[in-house]
């Protein structure tokens, strides 16, 4: 039996959305700790020496663990209904519903980070989430 595994698409989308925000936060922390002639001390208090960064450059790292908090549900969700025989093309669309705003959120999280907007965002990548979570749900009672 062949279980349906189109759901890992948006998964892997959104793993690689994970690692380009990586580079992009790199490639703005690295040059803004040299200019700042930051000299990193692995003593201070954690995230006292970035806080002296600009917040545009900021954004990125907030961004990138953002990525690592609530996807992780995603991940479960995904790898869930695949073992379940749920990963076919309802579920993979919504789950591409969830990759698409949490790009639009990042987007908006490292470009302008304006809070209201991304806080809406946040609010409306929650419904396709709740519904794998309903599905997947349905699928075990």
């Amino acid at each position: 039996m062949t279980l349906p595994t189109e759901i890992l698409s948006p998964a892997i989308a959104l793993i690689a959305w994970t690692m380009l925000m990586w580079l992009w936060m790199y490639a703005t922390r690295i040059p803004a700790v040299r200019a700042a002639g930051l000299k990193l001390d692995r003593n201070a208090i954690k995230g006292e020496q970035m806080a002296t960064l600009p917040s545009h450059v900021r954004w990125k790292a907030d961004n990138y663990n953002h990525l690592m908090e609530q996807p992780t549900l995603f991940y479960a969700l995904v790898m869930s209904l695949v073992l379940l025989g749920e990963g076919g093309e309802t579920n993979a669309t919504i789950a591409w519903a969830y990759v698409a705003l949490r790009i639009i959120h990042s987007l908006f999280q490292v470009l302008s980070n304006k809070i209201e907007v991304r806080f809406v965002i946040f609010v409306l990548s929650n419904v396709p989430l709740f519904v794998l979570t309903y599905n997947a749900a349905m699928t075990v009672m």
